[in-house]
């Protein structure tokens, strides 16, 4: 039982969902991202769902509990956010009628992430605004236009607020330039040396496909994946605040 100080409110658990990979190196990250949560806000009881390949499931998180606040563990609103989820959490309110579920936004786009992509980056070795420097921001790709547009935009908003040579997207599946292709582009294109910013929370098959293909493309630098930022911790938090004021709004309306 979570701690909570006499005649306060008990804290309404936070179930985070992430895409789920067969790699374990994927929730042994997301496990360090919710532990950064965990010591920073110990009274949240924070629990861990997927929607594939591992579990628990979020049926099974959400277990024993009358009441959460569900946050994809997602950068983009995509089809997992805006179909998987959703569906979900339906099955489960159906089965359970009284269970009060909180959805929250995914953790991008924001800020921080970008904050997150240059602290990634600089231990790579690679300082923040390099004019000489071409960055390739690659997400995962999605059949969902939207989404790819989303990370077409940060990119931009990126380039803009910094001094790079460029920051341009590219996408591991679904869409195009694929990474090797973008960097081969910038290559040719003249760039004093190109860069790799994967937009992924945790390593697995993509991440390790992007490193091989870039690097081979003439790539300089690839930084790790976003992982156990701090700066993703914090936005976490920030969804979880703004799913549980929507609710006191919502209440008191």
């Amino acid at each position: 039982m979570t701690w909570r100080a006499p005649g306060t409110a008990p804290t309404i658990p936070l179930i985070a969902v992430a895409h789920g990979s067969r790699d374990p190196r994927a929730a042994a990250t997301v496990e360090s991202l919710l532990d950064l949560l965990r010591r920073a806000r110990p009274e949240i009881p924070v629990r861990t769902a997927y929607l594939d390949h591992a579990p628990p499931t979020l049926a099974m998180a959400l277990s024993g509990l009358a009441e959460a606040v569900v946050l994809p563990l997602l950068l983009t609103e995509a089809y997992h956010s805006r179909v998987d989820i959703p569906g979900a959490l339906a099955e489960a309110t159906a089965r359970r009628p009284l269970l009060r579920v909180h959805r929250g936004a995914t953790l991008g786009p924001h800020p921080l992430l970008v904050t997150a992509l240059e602290r990634r980056l600089a231990e790579a070795g690679v300082e923040a605004g390099d004019p000489g420097t071409a960055v390739v921001l690659v997400s995962a790709g999605s059949s969902d236009g939207r989404a790819n547009a989303t990370v077409a935009r940060i990119a931009r908003e990126w380039a803009g607020r910094r001094g790079w040579w460029s920051v341009t997207p590219a996408y591991a599946s679904a869409a195009e330039p694929t990474p090797e292709q973008e960097v081969r582009r910038l290559v040719e294109a003249g760039a004093p040396r190109v860069v790799v910013a994967p937009y992924l929370l945790a390593p697995g098959y993509f991440a390790d496909k992007i490193r091989a293909t870039t690097l081979a493309a003439g790539a300089e630098v690839v930084a790790d994946v976003l992982g156990a930022a701090p700066e993703l911790a914090t936005v976490l938090l920030e969804r979880y605040e703004q799913a549980v004021q929507r609710e006191k709004s919502f209440a008191t309306a």
